[in-house]
């Protein structure tokens, strides 16, 4: 069938298969409406709720500011699709075209968008883990546990981890009056995703709230009593902490373990893909039929040097499920780039801190507005000579100016008129990045290398 028939059939007739009942998976499927796909959408999840928001989760829910069962997406339009919730996908079969379910049924499709997502890397201990009192933050339901505990009163929350997540469940505690320990085993929090200059600023934000913040120290072991609650956390400066509540927060692990031996170039970094949103093979070959999108999806970016980026941010799944969408059912003509500037907010400690870019590509960092000891400032980050990513405390009017700057490549340093002349903002310094191959905490953007596949991958062709 020429090319030009079967994307008429494909819009017509043809079977499109969404796996990940989530933002990006949602905004994909109502991108396809929007674009006359008219044929059968299914929507397979493995939770058993349609999309919902996630970001609420930790800056919302845990304040009581919003219902942990009270988060879904809003529909912009009708996707009038076969959902297929409470089942998880566990095998891609991509000669057949065929999604494996978990409850032993088979999903056939014509074109394919992979939406997974993330999920919650546990603690590493599984008998720990079980303990009572222990949680991670994902899902909603996660939310939902850990609120009640919160409102149980515990003596004392320990977070493991001080990313953006730990620290805004660390903020939640003390807004609520809950002593918390936070162990970070970087320098400060934050480090990963913004560096150690904004990081330092971040550590006296916890201080200052009463926050008992234990830097460059990493969490041992989690004692339980004999009921099997936790009742202890072992650092290792050889401290014990008691708490009642941990929470573990230790990043994020990218659900691709179902496509193990599909022949996708996916691994523990994503699911390899084209700016065009199309997902290589395992010899790095480009599909035509398989589509990736939101935090799973491992793709170049023009703006930074065609790096390899796994994006865990809000804006990028919608952008980049719009994309994918868009190009599963258009010509090669009429196919766009996914080209969204990563863009992130967080709330904690009463601050508002949001960025343009990505920070974790800088080598140095200048305050370009305002004062970090006020809490309100703007730090631009530069790499080789180009301005590549903005943060702002409390002072979101300068992101837009920034982002443009971003997008057009901008020398670094900054130079305009409207550059704080004070001290700390003329002259750049290093942003002071750990070292990429010592991990930390939750970075919020993965710099994952130029290669499109993982040279160690071994395909094992799927059995019919």
């Amino acid at each position: 069938m020429p090319p030009a028939d079967y994307l008429d059939w494909l819009r017509r007739e043809g079977r499109i298969v969404i796996v990940g009942a989530s933002l990006a998976g949602l905004r994909g499927a109502e991108t396809l409406r929007a674009e006359g796909f008219a044929g059968e959408l299914t929507m397979i999840g493995d939770e058993p709720y349609e999309p919902y928001d996630r970001p609420p989760l930790s800056k919302g829910v845990l304040l009581g500011k919003a219902e942990p069962h009270h988060t879904e997406l809003p529909h912009r339009l009708e996707i009038d699709a076969k959902w297929r919730l409470g089942v998880a996908a566990t095998g891609l079969d991509m000669e057949a075209r065929r999604v494996r379910l978990a409850d032993g049924d088979e999903v056939e499709y014509d074109r394919l968008l992979i939406a997974t997502g993330v999920r919650a890397r546990p603690w590493p201990k599984e008998e720990e883990a079980r303990l009572d009192g222990v949680f991670t933050l994902r899902t909603r339901d996660d939310a939902a546990a850990l609120l009640r505990r919160l409102k149980a009163g515990p003596r004392r929350v320990f977070v493991i981890g001080a990313g953006f997540t730990g620290s805004e469940i660390a903020s939640a505690c003390r807004e609520q009056g809950i002593p918390v320990t936070v162990a970070e085993r970087a320098g400060a929090p934050l480090v990963g995703a913004l560096g150690g200059v904004i990081g330092a600023v971040a550590a006296e934000m916890h201080r200052e709230h009463g926050v008992d913040l234990r830097t460059g120290v990493m969490v041992t072991a989690l004692e339980g009593d004999p009921a099997g609650r936790v009742r202890a956390v072992h650092l290792s400066d050889e401290s014990v902490v008691e708490a009642d509540v941990v929470v573990v927060g230790l990043g994020a692990v990218r659900n691709t373990d179902w496509l193990t031996g599909s022949g996708l170039g996916a691994g523990p970094r994503g699911v390899a893909c084209d700016a065009g949103c199309r997902a290589f093979d395992f010899r790095g070959i480009v599909t035509d039929d398989v589509f990736v999108a939101g935090d799973v999806a491992r793709s170049p970016h023009a703006l930074f040097g065609y790096q390899f980026l796994s994006l865990e941010h809000w804006g990028n799944a919608v952008a980049q499920a719009e994309t994918a969408a868009h190009n599963m059912v258009s010509s090669s003509a009429e196919r766009r780039p996914h080209l969204w500037v990563p863009a992130f907010w967080s709330s904690q400690f009463g601050v508002n801190i949001k960025s343009v870019g990505v920070p974790p590509m800088g080598d140095q960092i200048m305050i370009t507005q305002g004062s970090p000891a006020e809490r309100r400032f703007v730090g631009v980050y530069g790499h080789q000579g180009r301005t590549i990513a903005a943060v702002s405390f409390d002072n979101t009017r300068w992101l837009e100016f920034y982002q443009r700057q971003i997008a057009r490549g901008a020398p670094f340093p900054v130079e305009f008129p409207t550059v704080d002349r004070r001290p700390e903002g003329r002259v750049p310094v290093d942003a002071a990045f750990p070292d990429p191959a010592l991990p930390t905490h939750a970075p919020m953007v993965t710099l994952s290398g130029y290669s499109p596949t993982d040279q160690q991958l071994v395909f094992h062709p799927a059995r019919h």
